[in-house]
């Protein structure tokens, strides 16, 4: 089967579109995962010993089972319980959760890296807990995260495709109902890996650029 430029140039509008789905879910998901993961971590360093061992074993559970069964869970296992999202909303909400339990690890080991010392200057200038981490503890702790927390921005923007299992019309979904309507997929298919292999690469490059900035700022210190 050849090229045809011609069934490109009328797809392409459909296929945009399910980028901007695309590229939308990994931003809100993103945004989900860094709160989440920033609460995981300050619960299971912080709460008392029952509610961190309860949030444990939800982020290693919510870790240890596949993304897809969770999209499945929210989406199709839910609305039986009376809880009805939108597939987009129900998909945001499957990436964050997923991976705020990874960015969960990330903010604990920066956190960890913040030499004691601080937290008791903290202590001894009277600041509360709550300034202490605002204003000492998370200026530290968030720099030296940012190249990590990239790089499971970038795996999280690879997996979106998974929301088409949950009808979220993303760029994998428009292009699998173009392929199916029309019985081509060589272009659809392959615009769709063209189009995440340019924004993966931007990412690496700007994943690259963050690493040596930090990597400077350490140098000056």
């Amino acid at each position: 089967m050849e090229w045809d430029w011609e069934f490109v140039r009328q797809v392409m509008p459909t296929l945009l579109e399910g980028a901007k789905i695309t590229v939308l879910a990994t931003v809100l998901g993103a945004a989900v995962a860094a709160v989440l993961g920033l609460l995981f971590a300050v619960v299971r360093m912080a709460a008392p010993a029952p509610v961190a061992r309860v949030t444990s074993f939800a982020v290693e559970f919510i870790r240890g089972t596949p993304l897809l069964v969770q999209l499945y869970f929210i989406f199709y296992v839910l609305p039986d319980i009376g809880i009805r999202l939108p597939a987009l909303l129900g998909g945001v909400i499957g990436l964050g959760i997923h991976y705020g339990t990874y960015a969960a690890e990330v903010y604990r080991a920066g956190i960890e890296n913040v030499p004691r010392g601080q937290w008791e200057a903290a202590k001894a200038t009277n600041l509360t807990e709550r300034q202490t981490w605002i204003h000492v503890i998370l200026p530290q702790a968030i720099p030296p995260m940012i190249p990590a927390l990239a790089n499971y921005l970038i795996a999280m923007f690879k997996e979106t495709p998974l929301l088409s299992a949950i009808t979220v019309l993303e760029l994998m979904n428009q292009a699998k109902s173009i392929a199916n309507s029309n019985y081509r997929y060589i272009e659809p298919m392959t615009l769709v890996g063209v189009f995440f292999l340019i924004i993966s690469l931007i990412s690496v490059v700007f994943l690259r650029f963050l690493e040596e900035r930090y990597a400077r700022v350490e140098e000056r210190r």
